[in-house]
């Protein structure tokens, strides 16, 4: 049966969060599993393609940013991107199979005069056919109305890790900040993508107490996207000890328990990922993937790689909404 939004809970405890993390690992994988295979084909994937409009020279001091002007990483900086360049290459993206193309600059704010160019972006990827989504940083309520008006569907801004862990990462805006921002962009009806960094040194508790505050949110966002830190020389991070893979697939499998309906999608990291971690993490629940050559600054796998993997594994790139699930339901009762 569907689960309409209504019914989805927005009351979980860390403590209850936090023993689903820490059930034994099969028995977390059939769960999720059970429930990914309840609101979505398990073998549908949908393609997402991420592309920086503004690189670098941020003044936020976020410790694993290669995009900070407060650390000495070698990133070459450029200014915002012009309309003909995002859109070619929002083209080239839906041709390798993306639906969804997002746009990511390095502000801690966009100025007011950018965001013409911005709507202008928006309207030009659109017309193309594709979902859009933007990262652009703290957004008033002004400015998600003016993107609402240019048709932006979907606006991306995480949270990153727990309330208590947050200013061992960031000093520069506050988790408030990060939240009256959710709350702006929902107002204006945009759709909502945040998700969260793990490995940047956190506890368990930590990223259960992260799922938390994105499942109690007044609407689950519709993206959840889970990325694993990518440590890039220059940053406070660089040396951060590498996180155990099956704690990635474990937060993967809770964050589909908690938030049934929405897209959980792989993000930074995943080039460290072998081929049977992919695997675990799309039975996980992970239905979602950023693909091309890189996210923002870091790399990605390459198109051809993922689809080679999907294709192995019998997963079609088709997008496909929670509620269209009917295919599905007589395997659900198997």
């Amino acid at each position: 049966m569907n689960t309409p939004q209504d019914a989805l809970r927005h009351d979980w405890t860390v403590q209850e969060t936090q023993a689903l993390l820490e059930q034994p690992f099969n028995d977390l994988l059939f769960q999720a599993h059970t429930v990914h295979r309840r609101h979505f084909d398990p073998n549908r994937i949908q393609l997402a393609t991420l592309l920086s409009i503004k690189t670098g020279a941020c003044p936020e001091d976020c410790k694993y940013c290669p995009q900070s002007t407060r650390y000495e990483t070698g990133l070459q900086q450029e200014d915002l991107v012009e309309l003909e360049r995002v859109v070619d290459a929002a083209r080239q993206a839906q041709r390798a199979g993306a639906t969804r193309f997002c746009m990511g600059a390095a502000w801690r704010s966009p100025k007011n005069r950018d965001m013409a160019q911005l709507g202008a972006m928006v309207k030009g990827v659109k017309a193309l056919g594709m979902e859009t989504c933007m990262t652009l940083g703290m957004l008033t309520p002004e400015q998600s109305d003016q993107l609402a008006d240019a048709g932006l569907d979907y606006y991306n801004h995480n949270l990153d890790t727990s309330p208590e862990y947050y200013g061992e990462i960031i000093t520069t805006r506050t988790y408030q900040d990060r939240l009256d921002t959710l709350a702006n962009v929902r107002e204006a009806g945009i759709k909502v993508c945040c998700g969260g960094i793990v490995g940047m040194g956190e506890s368990r508790r930590d990223r259960a107490e992260l799922l938390v505050q994105l499942a109690n949110l007044p609407q689950h966002p519709e993206s959840v996207p889970i990325n694993l830190l990518v440590r890039v020389q220059g940053t406070p991070l660089a040396d951060t000890p590498d996180l155990d893979q099956f704690e990635f697939i474990r937060t993967i499998a809770v964050a589909r328990i908690l938030m049934p309906l929405s897209y959980v999608r792989l993000s930074a990291g995943r080039e460290d990922m072998n081929e049977e971690q992919h695997a675990l993490a799309y039975f996980a629940g992970a239905n979602s993937i950023f693909c091309g050559a890189k996210l923002l600054t870091t790399p990605l796998p390459e198109t051809d790689k993922d689809l080679m993997l999907l294709n192995r594994l019998g997963i079609d790139t088709e997008n496909l909404q929670p509620e269209h699930h009917d295919a599905v339901q007589v395997q659900d009762r198997l």
